[in-house]
């Protein structure tokens, strides 16, 4: 599997986290419909059925990658849906955990 497959499957899930979350937040938090859950329930089945197309022997590995993924990806969520840009700390966080990624996931093993 190619790096690029590898990223298009943790943007795969962490879209769907991250919209099946809000889909819980906007109910429990903004009063939105109850049936903001059902969405919701779906997007986070998508993402758990992604997590597990990651070219990894070992799951804890795929969701400890997948974790730096999922915090850039939040921040882009804090900027296209929610309005708020994120500040400097926010994308040097970013950055940082990226960088944490893809050491994980793209570092020699066994040998």
């Amino acid at each position: 599997m190619t790096a690029l497959s590898t990223l298009v499957i943790y943007a795969v899930a962490a879209l769907a986290e991250i919209a099946g979350c809000f889909a819980v937040w906007a109910w429990w938090r903004l009063g939105a419909s109850p049936l903001w859950l059902v969405p919701g329930i779906v997007a986070l089945a998508i993402f758990a059925w992604a997590l597990t197309l990651a070219p990894s022997d070992f799951a804890g590995r795929a969701y400890a990658a997948y974790g730096g993924v999922y915090v850039a990806a939040s921040l882009v969520w804090l900027w296209a849906v929610e309005g708020a840009r994120p500040d400097r700390w926010d994308v040097v966080g970013g950055v940082v955990v990226l960088i944490g990624a893809s050491l994980i996931l793209f570092a020699p093993r066994g040998v």
